[in-house]
Formats: structure tokens, C-alpha cells, sequence
């Protein structure tokens, strides 16, 4: 029977599952809720919290605290060192490196079996499950698949184990049949030089056929540029005739939208976007053009923080899926067949559909700019590029922000880097536009920003190429699933790339 005929039946199956957690979120959520508490009963950390006496909700809020990774941490250490049953039953073996942190501490978050199968995995399969769903005459499965993934190594402390970005872990252990359809080679895809890693992966897939790619858009980017220029063409169809399906997640994708229209100029292109982490996998773009399903049934029990509330482990209002409200900022809380419990995951979302929920990621709990009560998220930094970019006809590679504090004689305000892949003709206008939108998208910056009593007007420059890769090397932090911070309440990263001497070719002049 050919491919498309089985995965057909696989996918209406698939799907017909999605529909009962899109029609019965809260009773889906209490089952899982359950499956999580009585399994966590087995574990170290179970009985430390007295999980037997945990029956409903409210003893889970009594008798768990709110955790980061500072509490996880001495857990987490002795599951590496070997111990068994600690977080999770069994023993764990994958410790996937977060990416994302500033910080120069690795944080290595559990993989078990169960969330490698039954949350990142299904995962993937419930993005192609669904994308066949909207295409069933696609024939995707007839080409190559490209994975723009990270990089492993060996853990120091016991050979059997191993950490790396959680992409290396997920194709350490890839079933047969999504390996032979996978490119590059095994070797390739898991080197940590990444200037070389980008040489190999255009040499050893510019001559296949590939039919869909995944990864962050800007790593992405940066290889199908390089397979541009390798093969003289301009047009990615030219090398992949068949190219049909970007998945992407990691980091918005609207900043990098135009140059991906740009070098695939096709209408047919499609693009599906997902919300995962090395935490686990919790969002996929059921509908084109929409916002995130919340997946409900990943073995995941999800928890809220208003923001307005938030006071990281110390917070007091945390809400579960059910009490939820649309167009409120929310830190998300995770529990987890990974072994986490009640763990602020850092992210922050906003639901756009309460029937079924969907949301949209906002940012980071510690990314943003909230010096002068503006409380400027990534989501508002992201858009207000996008439109700078798209009505000056430039293209975006990067950004930074962060603010400039009020001295004797001086008012307080943003300071933003921004590195493109092309330059826009006026950047004086560029950033008119990005302060403009930024005041129509966020009504307490546009307060600030009044009569610039409060909030001067943004100081853009524009750096060299190469700068923020150049910082992430240096931060050993280049290619894969790492990225640049957006946003920062603080001068730190901004100063630590500036300090690269960045030859800065613009400074927008103050009006």
C-alpha cells in the first residue's frame, strides 16, 4: 500500500484525537492531571511532596511550590550522576542543554522516554499529521527531509548518558522511518563547529531532493543563503523543485517572513508553525495563518501566571487552563512527563481562542523593557520590525533592545541594534516607524512616549555584519536552536555586544 494511502488512515485517526481535546480541553487536562500525580507517586520527588495526599487541584497547588531552575537543579544532578526514580520513574539517560539563557551555567532539563515518545514526537507527527490534513494530495513523503538541528556530547560524568540541544537527542533516537528520509548524515547534523557545520550541510544536501525543511528561521536563513550563493541560483526551487513545507519554531518567524518569500517566491510554499522547547512540545499552527493549539494530550498539565501578578517562584495567583482569559499576558507552568513539576518555563503567552485554545507566544518572563512602566514585549518589538522593515524594503538578521536610563540632564529611553541582511535607505525613517508602531501597538510605551516626556525617542544603530554571530561564538553559543535576546530590562548584553567594537554605521539623531 503506497505511503500517502497509510498515513492517510494514520492521520484521520490522529486527527479525530486532536478534535475531542480541542472539544473537551478541561476534561482532557484532569486526565493527564491524574496519569501525572499517580506515576509521580513512584519517584523521590513524590514523596518529598506528599503526592499520595494529592487528589484534587488544590492539594497539587498545597503541597508542590512553584519552581525554576535554581530549585530543579539539585534533582536534575542526581539523575545525571545515576540515581533512578528521582523526578520521573526509571532512569533518566538525555539531558537536553537549554538555549535561549544568557547565562554562562549550562541548564541540562531531563528527556525520558515517555516525553521523547509521547510528547516530542508526536509532536512532529501530529505537524505533518496535520499539514496532510489541509493537503492530502501532498506528496512530501517522496522527498527529503532537511533537519537544521544542534549538536551533542558526551556527558563527563557517565558515558551512557549524553546532553546537547534537544533536536541532537531527538535524532539520536529517530524511528527508521522518518531516518531514511532524513538529511544530512548523522555526523553532520550533530557538529558543534558551526561555520564548518553550514559548509557540510550545503555540500551535502544542495543535490537532494528536498521536499520540507525544519528549524529556527534564522539559522535557516543563514544556510539557504549559503546554497544561493554555492550554486549561483536565486530562486531555492531552482536547487529543491520540490520544496514545499518550512516547519519552524524557536523564535517569531513575521521578522523573517519577507526574506523567505523572497528566495521563495512561490505561492504554493507552505509554512507551519510550532511551539516546542527541551521542556516539552506544546503548540502547532492547526490552522494556515493562525495562532498556536495548545496540545492538550502530550502528557503535559499546564498552569498560568498572570503577569501582572508575576513574582517568578514567589507568585501567588496561578491559575489552571479552565480560568484562563483572552488577551492577558501569562507565564506558563509546566508539569511534565519529563519529570518537572509546577515549573515556570520562563515563556509568556497570550490566548487568542478560548474554543478551542490557542495562543500566541509574547516573549519571555525576563525579556522586556519595563524601566518607565511602558512593559514593551517581544511580541510588540517583533511586529513593530516587521512593518519598519517592510516599508522601508529592508531585511532584518537580528535585533537587540534595551533601555537607556534617566540621568541629571538626560531623559531615559530605548536603545536598539539591529543587524540586517539588507540595509534600509533611510534609517531615521526606519526608526520613525518602528517608534510609531510601537505607539500604535502598545498604548503604555505611546504614554511614555508623549511630548517625550518621559520616553525620548528610540537611539537605532546598525551593526556590522556578522556582529551577533560573532557575540554568540563568543558566547559559545553559535547556530543551532540558540538565539539572540530581544529584549533585556537591563544594559548588560547590549553593552557585551557593543564592547566587540561594532563599527556602528548609524545612530538614529534625536528629535
Amino acid at each position: 500500500m503506497p505511503f500517502n494511502a497509510i498515513f492517510g488512515w494514520l492521520i484521520k485517526k490522529r486527527i479525530h484525537q486532536i478534535d475531542l481535546f480541542r472539544m473537551h480541553p478541561v476534561e482532557v487536562q484532569k486526565e493527564w492531571f491524574e496519569r501525572l500525580i499517580l506515576t509521580g507517586r513512584k519517584t523521590v520527588f513524590g514523596k518529598r511532596y506528599n503526592f499520595d495526599d494529592i487528589n484534587h487541584y488544590d492539594d497539587f497547588r498545597s503541597n508542590i511550590p512553584l519552581q525554576d531552575y535554581e530549585n530543579v537543579k539539585e534533582w536534575v544532578e542526581r539523575e545525571v550522576s545515576g540515581e533512578e526514580d528521582v523526578l520521573w520513574p526509571g532512569e533518566t539517560q538525555w539531558f537536553a542543554k537549554s538555549s535561549g539563557t544568557t547565562s554562562d551555567r549550562s541548564k541540562f532539563i531531563p528527556v525520558t522516554k515517555d516525553s521523547l515518545e509521547e510528547c516530542h514526537y508526536k509532536g512532529g507527527k501530529d505537524l505533518l499529521a496535520i499539514y496532510y490534513s489541509h493537503f492530502p494530495y501532498t506528496k512530501l513523503y517522496k522527498g527529503k527531509h532537511l533537519v537544521v538541528g544542534g549538536t551533542a556530547e558526551q556527558n563527563k560524568l557517565r558515558p551512557d548518558r549524553y546532553t546537547g540541544d534537544l533536536s541532537s537527542i531527538i535524532l539520536k533516537n529517530l524511528p527508521w522511518w522518518v531516518e531514511i528520509k532524513r538529511i544530512p548524515s548523522r555526523e553532520t547534523a550533530l557538529m558543534s563547529e558551526w561555520e564548518e557545520k553550514i559548509e557540510k550541510l550545503a555540500e551535502e544536501t544542495m543535490y537532494e531532493d528536498v521536499s520540507s525543511i525544519s528549524g529556527v528561521p534564522s539559522w535557516t536563513l543563514v544556510l539557504l543563503n549559503r546554497i544561493l550563493e554555492k550554486t549561483g541560483k536565486s530562486d531555492i526551487r531552482e536547487v529543491w523543485p520540490n520544496l514545499e513545507l518550512f516547519m519552524h519554531g524557536g523564535v517569531s518567524f513575521s521578522p523573517y517572513e519577507k526574506e523567505f518569500k523572497r528566495i521563495i517566491p512561490h505561492e504554493d510554499m507552505h509554512y507551519i508553525e510550532s511551539y516546542n522547547a527541551s521542556e516539552g512540545f506544546f503548540g502547532i499552527q492547526d490552522e494556515l495563518n493562525g495562532d498556536l493549539l495548545l496540545m492538550l494530550d502530550y502528557g503535559i498539565f499546564f498552569e498560568f501566571i498572570p503577569m501582572s501578578e508575576y513574582k517568578g517562584t514567589q507568585s501567588e495567583k496561578v491559575i489552571s487552563l479552565s480560568e484562563v482569559e483572552l488577551d492577558t499576558n501569562y507565564a506558563m507552568v509546566i508539569s511534565t512527563n519529563g519529570g518537572l513539576w509546577r515549573y515556570i518555563l520562563g515563556d509568556t503567552v497570550q490566548f487568542s481562542s478560548l474554543k478551542p485554545y490557542r495562543v500566541k507566544v509574547t516573549g519571555r518572563t525576563k525579556h522586556f523593557i519595563n524601566v518607565f512602566g511602558e512593559e514593551v514585549i517581544v511580541d510588540n518589538a517583533d511586529k513593530a520590525i516587521k512593518v519598519a522593515c517592510e516599508r522601508t524594503n529592508s531585511l532584518l538578521k537580528d535585533y537587540t533592545a534595551c533601555p537607556i536610563y534617566m540621568e541629571k540632564d538626560k531623559k531615559g529611553g530605548h536603545e536598539w541594534l539591529i543587524e540586517f541582511s539588507k540595509e534600509p535607505e533611510d534609517m531615521f525613517v526606519f526608526s520613525q516607524i518602528l517608534d510609531n508602531t510601537l505607539r500604535e501597538l502598545n498604548s503604555d510605551y505611546d504614554a511614555k512616549r508623549t511630548m517625550n516626556l518621559t520616553l525620548d525617542f528610540p537611539l537605532v544603530h546598525q551593526a556590522r555584519n556578522g556582529l551577533f554571530d560573532e557575540w554568540l561564538k563568543k558566547k559559545g553559543k553559535l547556530g543551532g536552536q540558540h538565539k539572540v535576546p530581544r529584549l533585556s530590562n537591563d544594559r548588560i548584553i547590549l553593552e557585551d555586544i557593543l564592547s566587540l567594537n561594532p563599527s556602528i554605521v548609524f545612530e538614529a539623531n534625536k528629535v
